[in-house]
């Protein structure tokens, strides 16, 4: 369970130097996506850590192997923890985010976006500012996962 969350605290951290500094001096879109895929890395270790936590604890008997049926058992198991659902949903946003197809605008420029068009969002532009909001919310997800499973025992 420690091994599967300190994988997430060392995503975490590569986000934060993706979003701090290489996006300060290379502002293009292949960055955004990049600290993207690093946030979901960083989650999907975290839903690892919970689900570890579980079965340590018999609530499950075994971890399934496919990510989409991770965050199910997730939310079976665990229905009244009102933030791993609703970081469940973020999760699921970020991958819609990443499979849309997508265009780039202000590239190499302050205000460099993504625009990413997601079928039941619509469209949905991330640029800099929305990039540091998904940062701050994967480092509470990562805060909650020591705060709620880890320090629990």
């Amino acid at each position: 369970m420690k091994e599967a969350f300190e994988q997430s605290v060392e995503e975490l951290k590569r986000v934060d130097h993706l979003v701090y500094v290489s996006l300060k001096y290379t502002r293009t879109v292949d960055v955004i996506k990049n600290v993207i895929h690093r946030q979901i890395a960083c989650i999907e270790f975290g839903f690892e850590a919970i689900l570890r936590y579980a079965k340590e604890n018999k609530k499950i008997t075994e971890i399934p192997s496919n990510v989409g049926l991770k965050y199910e058992v997730l939310k079976k198991i665990f229905p009244n923890d009102a933030e791993l659902l609703d970081f469940i949903n973020f999760y699921s946003l970020l991958k819609k985010i990443i499979r849309a197809p997508y265009t780039k605008k202000e590239e190499f420029r302050k205000h460099v976006t993504m625009i990413a068009t997601v079928d039941n969002e619509g469209i949905i532009e991330v640029n800099i500012e929305v990039l540091k909001g998904y940062y701050m919310k994967t480092r509470d997800f990562v805060t909650h996962i020591r705060d709620r499973y880890l320090t629990a025992k």
